[in-house]
């Protein structure tokens, strides 16, 4: 999801801890350290980690630095690897076939749990070399002057996994800002008060 699109869902946090000075310095250098590693040649099921805002084919910012005056954007990319259900469970009763055969030549009778396992194991793995993986890009825009964090995703699996390595990418963490911490932020104590006795109206 992008915001450069004419519409956008967007997630909104703030860092919750002071950002070291020193911080500002190392931005581009932390996103090279944790950018995305492609999988095209490899059999892993997903990768996930930052692109430049600009092209999410670019993780060393090469097209454009990821600083933009007061703010600090960039994208963060997950590519995953299905095998469809129908496929792998066609390509597992080829294989228990083929292995029902060798056992009948041997003598054998079944097929272990442990064995059938496996077989399933590796079908999948081999089916996996064969898939390409489907990319995804989530814009993040990084407001400096008062540290609030725009993340271009609703979605709960894709806030927790952009949270989790904004974390392990900047040692800051990230407070999600829900309407009601928002209503509580501009409000003020006096204000959340009267915020907590308001009831919902209907309009139809």
């Amino acid at each position: 999801m992008a915001f450069l699109k004419s519409s956008s869902s967007f997630t909104r946090f703030r860092i919750t801890d002071p950002v070291p000075q020193a911080l500002w310095s190392e931005i581009a250098d932390r996103l090279k350290r944790h950018a995305f590693q492609d999988i095209d040649e490899t059999s892993d099921e997903r990768s996930l980690g930052w692109v430049s805002f600009e092209d999410m084919l670019d993780t060393e910012w090469r097209e454009a630095p990821p600083q933009k005056g007061a703010y600090i954007a960039f994208s963060l990319r997950l590519d995953t690897r299905r095998v469809p259900p129908a496929v792998l469970k066609k390509h597992t009763a080829i294989a228990m076939k083929a292995e029902e055969a060798r056992n009948r030549e041997q003598g054998k009778k079944y097929i272990s749990r442990e064995r059938k396992k496996e077989l399933r194991e590796q079908v999948e793995l081999k089916l996996r070399t064969r898939t390409l993986p489907i990319p995804a890009e989530f814009n993040v825009v990084w407001n400096t002057a008062d540290n609030s964090v725009f993340f271009a995703s609703t979605q709960a699996k894709m806030i927790e996994a952009f949270q989790e390595h904004f974390t392990k990418t900047f040692d800051l963490d990230l407070d999600r800002l829900t309407p009601y911490g928002l209503a509580a932020k501009i409000l003020g104590d006096d204000g959340l008060a009267r915020l907590d006795h308001l009831e919902p109206t209907r309009f139809a």
